[in-house]
């Protein structure tokens, strides 16, 4: 892979200049990051890809716990990345700011929101960098990207810090070129990080892939026999009996009612210049009722009961990152919203179950990155780290 110039990529913020230097040794010593322009560093504004949020806003008092433990380990941060707008889109546009570069995959969108922290990634930029993921704003734009991305654990890594898109699902994730970094990270990251397990089951998730086309489901076959050759046992499984595309419209009222009242005060009361898609879904969060808010609750213990009992200790769930490769950057916007709701059709069932997952880059399809997801137990993420740097190191 080629290395990249900043400017090249528009994978950074251009309103302000941030960097820090390491604070300590450690397992991150010599290496560069980028954080997402969610997370707070002291004395600068957050400005989570908003205009309106940069100019109404001070500046942050305190620094991110998560961005403080990587400089303790001897990381060093060196510019804050870019983000979609309030974080509110799996796309990679901002209206305001543009689009980072896909190195990978020049024509197609990077994905978001953590779209500038994985274009720095797959660029070469840094060697790492830290994202977030609500609805799948680290898995996306791994997947479309080509590099290895992870969602941990619901509520594992605090939050502290970090502006939130919808808090009931926000969580922090992290973005590298291979696998043993990943790992690395997580031991710094992860609160009493243990040792990690041996799972013996790989459960392919045959109702997901049913929801891609055939082209790329054929392309993940081989990624998919690659990954089964770590365990003892695969099993092609269906995990939801309607289609876990059916649990999205109630993972979307939870996260649009959360959103809402995340934001909605300042909404309107600084009344924002939203990009397109972005005001309308700001527009749709505010008309959320408490009705489905509570069957949305029902369908997440739910799910959360039936994965664990699915995973148990010793299983791994497979299944696609996205519904395909990245979309074309010039692709309409409702073209674009219906890929959203397909791809959320898979990225939900992680958000309603509280589960870990990683994308792995081992496929492609018209010579773009075709992601692979897997997704482990409630606080299983150094098992699926671990699994991740064997399986592409």
């Amino acid at each position: 892979m080629t290395e990249h110039d900043a400017a090249d990529l528009g994978a950074y913020i251009k309103h302000d200049a941030v960097a820090l230097a390491p604070t300590g040794n450690g397992p991150l010593s010599g290496l560069n990051f980028a954080v997402k322009d969610l997370y707070d560093i002291a004395g600068h504004v957050t400005g989570a890809g908003s205009p309106d949020w940069l100019a109404s806003h001070p500046a942050a008092t305190a620094t991110a716990s998560a961005v403080t433990k990587l400089l303790a380990a001897g990381g060093r941060m060196v510019a804050k990345a870019q983000t979609d707008e309030m974080a509110f889109s799996i796309t990679g546009q901002n209206a305001h700011y543009g689009t980072p570069v896909n190195v990978n995959a020049q024509d197609r969108i990077p994905g978001g929101s953590s779209s500038g922290s994985a274009a720095a990634v797959a660029g070469g930029l840094v060697d790492f960098a830290l994202g977030s993921d609500t609805g799948g704003s680290v898995r996306m734009p791994a997947g479309f990207c080509g590099i290895h991305g992870i969602r941990t654990t619901q509520g594992r890594i605090p939050v502290d810090g970090v502006h939130p898109l919808a808090p009931c699902f926000d969580t922090i994730g992290w973005f590298t070129r291979g696998g043993a970094l990943m790992e690395n990270i997580g031991r710094v990251l992860l609160p009493n990080a243990g040792a990690p397990s041996k799972p013996r089951r790989l459960l392919v998730a045959r109702d997901c892939f049913a929801l891609l086309p055939d082209q790329a489901a054929a392309a993940l076959a081989g990624a998919v026999d690659q990954v089964a050759e770590h365990f003892e046992k695969r099993e092609e499984i269906d995990i939801s009996e309607a289609g876990p595309d059916q649990w999205m419209p109630h993972f979307r009222a939870l996260q649009m009612a959360d959103i809402w009242r995340a934001h909605g005060a300042w909404i309107e009361r600084a009344k924002p210049n939203f990009g397109p898609g972005v005001a309308d879904r700001f527009a749709a969060a505010a008309k959320i009722s408490e009705e489905a808010e509570g069957e949305g609750r029902a369908v997440r213990d739910a799910v959360r009961q039936h994965l664990s009992d699915l995973l148990g200790d010793d299983g791994i769930l497979c299944l696609p990152t996205a519904p395909g490769i990245a979309p074309l950057c010039e692709t309409p916007e409702a073209e674009l919203d219906d890929f959203r709701w397909r791809a959320m059709g898979l990225t939900c069932i992680a958000g309603l179950s509280g589960c870990p997952q990683i994308n792995l880059p081992l496929a492609g399809l018209d010579h773009c990155p075709l992601g692979l997801g897997l997704m482990a137990r409630q606080g299983g993420d150094e098992t699926l780290l671990h699994l991740a740097a064997g399986i592409a190191p």
